[in-house]
């Protein structure tokens, strides 16, 4: 599509990119405002220890969450106790990914076993456990 330009009679064929460069910089800014906001996983208090590893990629693992409560989150979706055990097969047994477990420190061991129990009977063979590194004082 051109353009007519003053009296001189000829067509202007350049596009001006000017305004699609503003719209895209402040989509740009948008998106890395929001993007750290969007991340944020569920509210843990994990136990300390002195060596802990990075998890892997999120699309290579699946992470269960025990929180004080008692409450259960695969990722970030609650599951209830009787539903665990189909959601993680699905999930991770049918997929080949690895579970990892993140259970706040003031949740009881007999809740975690019992949870533990369950993903065994799913068909996960190896469980990781996710803690926090040990301060240093």
């Amino acid at each position: 599509m051109a353009m007519m330009t003053g009296g001189s009679g000829k067509f202007l064929g350049e596009v001006n990119v000017t305004p699609f460069v503003d719209v895209m910089l402040v989509l740009l800014i948008i998106f890395m405002v929001t993007a750290p906001m969007m991340t944020q996983g569920l509210q843990v208090d994990l136990p300390q220890t002195r060596a802990v590893s990075v998890l892997p990629k999120e699309n290579e693992s699946v992470v269960l969450t025990i929180k004080a409560d008692g409450s259960l989150y695969l990722d970030k979706y609650q599951v209830e106790l009787g539903d665990l055990e189909g959601q993680v097969r699905q999930l991770v047994s049918a997929q080949k990914k690895q579970l990892f477990l993140r259970a706040d420190k003031a949740v009881p061991y007999g809740t975690v076993v019992a949870v533990m129990g369950v993903v065994k009977a799913a068909g996960v063979d190896r469980l990781g456990v996710v803690a926090e590194e040990e301060k240093k004082s």
